[in-house]
């Protein structure tokens, strides 16, 4: 247990480091989306060989197909309904000027950028917080059950904690950009970071004994969220901004993932 509870802490530091740096600090737009893209090849390693695979060895094919596409469609309905609620209180903005994801406002977080609308005038930050909540919480109990089964982790481990660094970073500038002050920004992100430290000790402790194909379920269900994460929200920001470079950038973040996994 008290090496869950470190990988938890680890994990979900990673809330904690990019709040600070986005209350403080304005990055370049291509850093940002380096970052993003470097944590959607580790997301993709550890969606891959631990998540799906984990859940697919426990309860066979079928449940490990059916968890995936439950958690892909939970994350892609509540996702679009955060993107609304980023948008709230906003005037009406034309069709393309929230390319991608409304809640994940880089440009609030960008040096020589002005923050969007659903920064300013919505709540892009809170919403984008619901977001890494609601994808977190399952990616967390998996990391928990994996160190539970004794079967590493440390490959999603690197995966939550370089996606966690640069949501908590965008949507930290978000809060900002909306007038909330450093304490209460600090705070939101703290108590989001401390539930996904719980849901490792969840799964590391009372979700370790379960059956086999019980568990295949919850560990599918977040390889789902995972990947419609990736194809909503990260992929389509950093190649919007990132150019050539984010290629490269996914391919470091696939290896540097495989290699922990294989550890």
């Amino acid at each position: 247990m008290t090496m869950s509870l470190l990988f938890g802490v680890v994990a979900s530091s990673a809330l904690v480091i990019g709040a600070l740096v986005g209350v403080r600090f304005n990055l370049p737009k291509r850093v940002l989306a380096i970052l993003l893209s470097f944590a959607a090849g580790s997301l993709i390693t550890a969606l891959a060989f631990e998540l799906f695979l984990d859940a697919y060895e426990r309860g066979g094919i079928w449940r490990a197909a059916i968890g995936l596409l439950a958690g892909a469609l939970v994350f892609t309905v509540l996702s679009a309904l955060l993107d609304r609620w980023a948008q709230a209180g906003s005037e009406a903005a034309p069709a393309d000027e929230y390319e991608g994801s409304a809640k994940l406002d880089t440009d609030a977080a960008a040096t020589k950028r002005s923050s969007s609308k659903a920064s300013t005038r919505g709540a892009a930050g809170l919403a984008l917080l619901a977001a890494v909540t609601l994808d977190g919480v399952p990616e967390n109990v998996a990391l928990g059950v994996a160190l539970g089964g004794g079967t590493g982790g440390l490959a999603l481990l690197a995966a939550i904690f370089v996606s966690n660094l640069p949501e908590a970073l965008v949507g930290s500038s978000s809060m900002r950009a909306q007038g909330k002050t450093t304490g209460t920004i600090l705070g939101l992100w703290g108590a989001c970071a401390v539930l996904l430290v719980v849901a490792v000790l969840v799964g590391a402790g009372p979700l370790s004994g379960v059956d086999p194909e019980a568990i295949s379920l919850p560990l599918a269900f977040a390889a789902g969220a995972v990947i419609a994460s990736l194809a909503d929200t990260l992929m389509p920001e950093a190649y919007e901004h990132g150019g050539p470079a984010v290629a490269m950038s996914t391919a470091a973040g696939f290896v540097l993932s495989f290699v922990l996994s294989l550890m």
